[in-house]
């Protein structure tokens, strides 16, 4: 069924407008296509990766290399490259699930397979012009070249703009040329090119070059870093010192660079998430296996209630973290298609698609990077002493997760974007924050109605939490807007409260609505486990919206006002029949115990 432009909700539109179960995609609708692609994906990093973890360990990092040029073999790095240029051109939902399989073996190769083909290669399809596509993205997509991102600087991080890397033209108008050093560069060990951020003269903006890595112009790399994690991957400083590089290698136009490292990292965002899916679910088989095997008092571990409690909760995790990563992902290619059927360019439809759902990608990049920590952590927990052992997997996958909170913006910087883009949306009258704003505002002035509904259809009370849920986002959010206007963005901590709100309210829609769709699809009893994971994660997100919010009223609202809104979050998180939480858990644990693996 081909989206229609009214079908599909615009980004962040979520919050204020209901979706059907049915308008969403889930990892269930794969085509046969797609599976097969999974299951390529799934027996390459059998293959070629999770054997070698030691030597990934052990920063051998020719091995990341090698294991890239096989990646380029297989076809994986150009997926998401339009055919014109030797790719597969196939859609987003696509690109995001090969980047979800091939992620879970090690951080190492799964960074340097995210920052080729994101960073390194998007802004060349997205921004370059039609010869700067043929001569480099058809060796980017084979794998003949590799591609590094260079933004960051010593003194240039989350403020991207700041950057002091100097672009000159030359006295004859044929060059630029480079002067800076950049820091955290991934593949920049073997990679042959860099899309290179600079600043012409005394711009406002960056502009963004493509630079061939080559060590007589001028080119310096630093020694490899030594990090907590992701060790083999390739991380060094690239120095620039009079490098020279012809004026047709501007990427996009003069002063352009700041709005290509942003949508750029949009795309990152949302595949970084991706990236941290597979892990959760080979994290919670590894600790499943475990729990099972270990005996203490006589006892399995995975008989105990704390351990079943860690592995439903881990199991959750991730089965929303596919639910709400998925839904973006289609409503991401939806959009591209529609804006192609429109008569836009791939480029532009592809830019302007991405854009679109900015707020959803900020909001994975957040919730799924801190799920796989979390994920990560429980493992070790799971395994005791030995967690903590490098001879066992634990310990490797929670310091591999460690970055994914830091790089494509970290996750304060994505907290304060989701809110601030969607207020930027509200003014431009994108989303219609105000209208529903002052009918909750209304609403509290308003005397509550005591009929109770009735509950007997599934999910029905749980749908009519998010709206509430909904509700609490808008009463907060509203009464911050209204007090504080363009200022908000200066009262950090707010912004971060009324982020966590939202990041929950997406997160648990899409479980829920995920479930729903399956429940109609295959029936209840084959969902019973997924029914108990949507109702966890949503009891789990009505508590963090619960703190968040109280924390924002009694942070800018005094007297009657507070009153009243703390009535309001009162009534707006409170359940007419509460869940049976350990019921809930014990569930979800048992079919992962039976199964014994992550079986959603």
């Amino acid at each position: 069924m081909e989206a229609t432009e009214k079908d599909i909700l615009r980004g962040g539109q979520f919050l204020v407008k209901e979706t059907s179960c049915d308008d969403i995609f889930t990892p269930e609708d794969f085509s046969e296509e797609q599976q097969m692609m999974k299951e390529s994906v799934i027996e390459f990093n059998d293959r070629e990766i999770i054997p070698n973890k030691a030597r990934f360990e052990a920063k051998d990092y020719a091995l990341t290399e090698e294991c890239m040029r096989k990646a380029g073999e297989m076809g994986f790095l150009s997926v998401a490259v339009p055919e014109e240029y030797g790719g597969m051109g196939m859609g987003f939902v696509s690109t995001m699930l090969v980047c979800d399989y091939i992620s879970s073996g090690t951080g190492s190769f799964s960074t340097a397979f995210g920052a080729h083909t994101g960073i390194g290669t998007m802004p060349i399809t997205l921004y370059g012009t039609e010869e700067q596509k043929q001569k480099y993205v058809p060796k980017l997509a084979s794998g003949e070249w590799f591609g590094a991102y260079c933004l960051t600087e010593p003194g240039a991080g989350s403020d991207a703009n700041s950057g002091k890397t100097t672009a000159k033209l030359s006295d004859d108008g044929k060059h630029y040329i480079i002067n800076g050093q950049k820091m955290w560069i991934s593949n920049a060990g073997f990679c042959n090119l860099f899309i290179v951020f600079a600043r012409i003269e005394d711009d406002k903006y960056i502009t963004g070059f493509i630079v061939e890595n080559n060590p007589e112009n001028g080119i310096t790399l630093g020694e490899e870093e030594h990090k907590l994690g992701i060790r083999a991957s390739s991380t060094r400083q690239v120095f620039f010192n009079d490098t020279k590089v012809p004026v047709e290698n501007m990427l996009s136009e003069r002063g352009n660079g700041f709005k290509i490292a942003m949508n750029a990292l949009n795309v990152g965002r949302i595949k970084l998430a991706a990236a941290c899916l597979d892990s959760q679910r080979r994290i919670t088989t590894t600790g499943v296996q475990y729990a099972t095997e270990r005996k203490q008092f006589k006892t399995p571990i995975a008989e105990f209630g704390a351990i079943k409690s860690k592995l439903a909760e881990m199991a959750t995790n991730a089965y929303a973290g596919e639910s709400a990563c998925y839904r973006a992902a289609k409503n991401i290619e939806d959009r591209i298609a529609i804006r192609m059927a429109q008569g836009n360019s791939h480029q532009e439809a592809e830019l302007k698609g991405v854009e679109e759902y900015a707020i959803e990608c900020s909001i994975l990049k957040v919730a799924v990077s801190e799920d796989v920590q979390s994920c990560a952590d429980e493992g070790i927990q799971i395994f005791g002493g030995m967690g903590f052992s490098e001879e066992t997997p634990m310990e490797a996958a929670w310091r591999d997760a460690r970055i994914a909170r830091i790089y494509e913006g970290t996750n304060e910087i994505n907290r304060m974007l989701s809110v601030g883009m969607l207020v930027k949306k509200a003014m431009k009258g994108h989303v219609d924050l105000l209208g529903p704003a002052m009918a909750v505002k209304d609403e509290l002035m308003g005397i509550p109605s005591f009929d109770m509904p009735d509950y007997s259809v599934l999910f029905s009370e749980e749908k009519e939490m998010i709206t509430k849920l909904k509700k609490v986002f808008l009463m907060v959010a509203g009464a911050a807007v209204q007090k504080y206007g363009p200022d908000l963005e200066k009262h950090q901590q707010l912004m971060m409260a009324a982020s966590n709100i939202l990041i929950e309210i997406y997160m648990a829609e899409s479980t829920i609505l995920r479930t729903e769709k399956n429940v109609k699809r295959f029936g209840e009893d084959k969902q019973k486990e997924q029914i108990a994971m949507a109702k966890l994660y949503l009891f789990n997100a009505v508590e963090l919206v619960k703190k968040n919010g109280l924390e924002g009223i009694v942070s800018f609202a005094d007297g009657d006002e507070q009153k009243a809104m703390l009535m309001g979050l009162k009534r707006f998180t409170k359940y007419a029949n509460y869940p049976n939480v350990v019921e809930l858990r014990n569930t979800i644990a048992e079919k992962v115990k039976a199964e014994n693996k992550y079986c959603f």
